[in-house]
């Protein structure tokens, strides 16, 4: 293969694969120094890639959680069905340093049982 061959396809793999890249964030914008736990009710949720979301409804206002991967989340089994609308949960994860009401989940609890995240 050519020189130029080679380089056109590293190119190509490099940009077909930094739109994945750029489109997930890393977990720096959390502070991890700083250990919040919640409890509510389930108010809407995603079960898709690269990691579900869920809204919870708190005494306080509603939340914006970040949970993991739909495939962590089953492996352990969190299934969706488990996280209906109005369903009540504890989570346990750090906020966001930016963003109010924002956070990731390190652990929920529902019904009584505890599924760690991550």
């Amino acid at each position: 293969m050519s020189l130029s061959r080679r380089l056109f396809v590293g190119s190509a793999v490099c940009f077909a694969g930094s739109g994945t890249a750029l489109a997930h964030h890393g977990w720096s914008g959390f502070d991890a120094g700083q250990v919040l736990r919640i409890a509510g009710r389930i108010a809407g949720m995603t079960y898709e890639n690269p990691h579900g979301l869920l809204r919870l409804r708190t005494e306080g206002g509603e939340w914006t959680v970040e949970l993991a991967p739909p495939s962590r989340m089953r492996a352990r089994g969190l299934e969706p069905e488990a996280m209906a609308d109005g369903v009540e949960a504890t989570l346990e994860g750090y906020p966001h340093r930016a963003t109010a009401r924002l956070m990731r989940a390190e652990r929920i609890v529902i019904a009584g049982r505890t599924t760690a995240l991550r």
